[in-house]
């Protein structure tokens, strides 16, 4: 078995595990990267965040050719769908993009090893260095162990399972499955009212299934703002999506070539083509080897760290969604750069309170910082500014005129606690609304900036002068 020294190797090759590895080559580590598959990327290049975004626009672009080009004096006939010329548009992004990271680690220096690792104690003994190593497994059988004075668990997560649930890969599957079915379900099933679902479930009704959400919860989108996810559940019901909250399913079957779902209080089952489960996400550390290092977790099963990101076993980090919080990408990233460089001597840190949450759905819904749930049920004052999307001269001319932005700001002090949007491109809207909390502006200095119209930005504005009692156009 081969040994190879390396001062960092990281176990991920994901939107963490990759970043980390590019950083902290810049920063003169000779460092290494496992991935144990053979693109770089993690779940959201390859099956999450990249495919996902590829599928809602392509079926945006679809939907709207079919139904919403009259009003604009264009009319059209004879529109098909070609899923599979569709498919490979999405496939063909991913591609790019990983093979764009595999350049990237070829510029920077970073080694990259195909294999699954595991984390084994280090025999001997060594000085100065990580007390465990990595061990791994390639395609190919062959056995590598990686000793290094640094390791970051950067494993990421995997999508959690329903007691009652028989996976097949096909008729019953996950995000990974629907992202790649190869014809449009005639009727779907989606486990689960969160981002996930909503996205999917808005691809696959665009493209003509009929799509039914099943949630446990009295809500969609658990986590954001309740005022603004309730606000988009009425829009997402006029767009066809089919919603039951407060069900619970107690079991899933493949029964031939339909899927049975059994949820409590009904006597007759639900029927579907196929089943989406999109019940959340758990930290993927199968086979790592953690309890063998002493590697302490909670009891979700998350690593657990230090603000160093530094786990109970010295020299072993860990980063990203297997340390719980946020399972965002761009949370990993953040993590990533703020491990690395605060393993080198710098001074870096992640403002966890400024971290955006985004619903690719149309309209979509974004979140930063605080919600006004949290604030009421922590009995902190606040003030709270709207301003509709329908009033904006932006939003009219390019027919997007359903939803708000909300925002939340402290009575003492005018800080920016939240910013809550529902309504077209508000992923590209928050970043104004963080950068604005990241540099500690008050609502008064948001509401003062000159925003340029016509344009969608001058929602926030607007909503920013309400907050402070001096609404212009409300």
């Amino acid at each position: 078995m081969e040994t190879i020294h390396h001062d960092l190797v990281i176990v991920g090759g994901g939107p963490g595990g990759y970043v980390a590895a590019i950083r902290a080559a810049q920063l003169g580590l000779n460092t290494a990267c496992v991935e144990r598959f053979d693109v770089l990327g993690g779940t959201c290049l390859r099956v999450g965040c990249i495919p996902s975004k590829a599928l809602l626009e392509s079926s945006e672009r679809y939907h709207d050719t079919v139904r919403n080009l009259d009003e604009h004096g264009i009319t059209v006939g004879g529109v098909t769908l070609d899923l599979s010329t569709l498919m490979k548009r999405k496939e063909k992004i991913v591609k790019g993009l990983t093979g764009g990271i595999a350049q990237l680690f070829k510029k920077n220096g970073v080694a990259r090893y195909v294999g699954t690792a595991s984390l084994v104690p280090a025999t001997p003994a060594v000085e100065d260095g990580c007390p465990c190593q990595v061990r791994v497994a390639g395609q190919d059988g062959t056995q590598t162990t990686l000793t290094a004075r640094s390791i970051i668990i950067a494993t990421g997560s995997r999508p959690a399972a329903l007691r009652g649930i028989e996976f097949d890969g096909d008729r019953i599957g996950t995000s990974t499955e629907a992202l790649s079915w190869s014809e449009v379900p005639g009727e779907l099933v989606i486990i689960g009212a969160g981002i996930i679902g909503l996205e999917l479930g808005s691809v696959w009704n665009r493209l003509g299934s009929k799509v039914t959400i099943l949630e446990y919860l009295p809500r969609i989108l658990p986590g954001m703002d309740s005022d603004i996810a309730d606000k988009a559940w009425k829009v997402f019901r006029r767009q066809g999506l089919k919603f039951r909250l407060e069900t619970r399913v107690e079991s899933v079957v493949r029964v031939q070539d339909r899927c049975e779902i059994r949820v409590a209080g009904q006597e007759e089952p639900i029927m579907a083509d196929r089943v989406l489960v999109a019940t959340g996400r758990v930290p993927e550390t199968t086979g790592l080897g953690l309890d063998e290092c002493g590697v302490d977790r909670d009891s979700r099963g998350f690593i657990l760290v230090n603000q160093d990101y530094l786990t109970s076993v010295d020299g072993v980090y860990a980063i990203g969604d297997v340390i719980g919080g946020l399972m965002l990408a761009h949370k990993a990233s953040e993590e990533a750069v703020a491990c690395v460089e605060r393993m080198a001597g710098h001074d870096a840190s992640v403002n966890y309170a400024v971290i955006p949450g985004i619903c690719y759905t149309d309209p979509e819904v974004a979140s930063v910082g605080r919600t006004e749930d949290e604030l009421m049920a922590a009995g902190v004052g606040f003030k709270k500014g709207t301003y509709l999307f329908r009033a904006n001269g932006r939003a009219q001319s390019i027919a997007r005129t359903d939803g708000e932005v909300k925002i939340l700001a402290s009575t003492e002090g005018d800080r920016i606690l939240g910013v809550h949007i529902l309504g077209a491109h508000a992923g590209e809207l928050i970043a104004e609304a963080a950068i604005a909390m990241e540099a500690g502006m008050t609502v008064t200095a948001l509401a003062a900036s000159c925003h340029a119209h016509p344009t969608l930005s001058e929602i926030l504005k607007e909503a920013a002068l309400a907050a402070c009692g001096k609404p212009l156009h409300a």
